[in-house]
């Protein structure tokens, strides 16, 4: 299977990598320093489910000379969406397959008004990882799950397809008949745990220890089930408690992409999260004071990263 990673980030580097080692034909779509890594030494993932190399992976930082392929994964941040849809659309044939693997709850409708709706399949992925030096990938956490699906439920060729594929490159990976539920279930938990481990500057132990913050959590996962309820989605009974349960089993020093990203001072996801939060809480009705919080620091964190990165981008090299 032919297959075009935009963005080889944590999420594109990690699944790109394994689906490479496993003999697919993976092109890497990356830009800077990260990209002449990959062109001159490789890429190098190292991973708590077992480490290796791969001395030699095309890549490029043009979508247009790669020409149509089996599959796109679509994986660069969520506020890039819409330039990467349109990027990738020469790689896009009759039979191509498109997945986004990114956060957030509407990568999929972005897709679809770049590419149309036949090549659009549903993902999403489960792992914390991250380009820890140009050319290497870290991931650290225990799970690195994939679940992808048709938008309208079916089971089809193509969809098993992929499956087969990511199964036999040892990931993780579910075939769901109902992937947009399963993306909101999934929003609940990064949506909270990304916005809060940013605004705290923490992992989630300490988070976790402090009542006010643990409080502060708990109540932030609630406002986004009752938008997803308001906008007719039942994530079930249990998805709150699931996911509250989860966070309480997170080894102490777990940190969210999105606090790495603070660190780091790059742009923030903060419209993707808290952002879309608060939006469709306007729209349905529902009452988001804490994601309301969460978006005004978050935000000013965000416009102060993509001011001093414009500023560097603008100097002569």
């Amino acid at each position: 299977m032919k297959i075009a990673i935009m963005g080889a980030g944590g999420i594109g580097g990690y699944f790109g990598g394994r689906l490479a080692k496993a003999g697919e034909d993976v092109i890497f779509i990356a830009r800077g320093a990260h990209l002449q890594a990959m062109r001159e030494r490789g890429l190098t993932v190292r991973s708590v489910l077992g480490d290796f190399s791969l001395p030699k992976v095309p890549a490029t930082d043009n979508p247009a000379e790669v020409g149509v392929v089996d599959l796109v994964l679509v994986c660069v941040k969520a506020y890039d969406t819409d330039a990467a849809a349109q990027a990738i659309r020469p790689m896009v044939g009759d039979m191509t397959a498109v997945i986004s693997l990114q956060n957030g709850v509407d990568s999929a409708d972005r897709l679809v008004a770049a590419v149309g709706s036949g090549p659009v399949l549903g993902g999403l992925c489960q792992i914390s990882s991250a380009v820890a030096e140009p050319g290497v990938i870290e991931q650290v956490s225990q799970f690195a799950r994939v679940v992808l699906g048709e938008l309208d439920g079916r089971i089809t060729p193509r969809a098993e397809g992929i499956l087969a594929a990511f199964q036999k490159a040892g990931i993780d990976t579910t075939l769901s008949t109902n992937i947009l539920k399963d993306i909101w279930i999934k929003f609940l938990f990064i949506a909270t745990h990304g916005s809060m481990t940013a605004a705290t500057r923490s992992p989630i132990g300490p988070i976790r220890e402090t009542p006010a913050t643990w409080e502060m959590y708990v109540d932030a996962m609630r406002e986004i089930d009752a938008v997803a309820r308001a906008k007719g989605i039942d994530l079930g009974p249990g998805a709150v408690e699931n996911w509250l349960e989860f966070a309480r089993g997170m080894a102490a020093g777990i940190k969210s992409s999105m606090l790495v990203d603070v660190e780091r001072g790059n742009p923030l996801e903060v419209e993707t999260f808290s952002g879309t939060v608060i939006r469709l809480g306007r729209e349905l009705g529902v009452p988001t004071p804490v994601h309301r919080c969460l978006y005004a620091i978050l935000k000013v964190e965000d416009t102060r990263n993509r001011a001093r990165r414009a500023a560097e981008q603008a100097v002569p090299a």
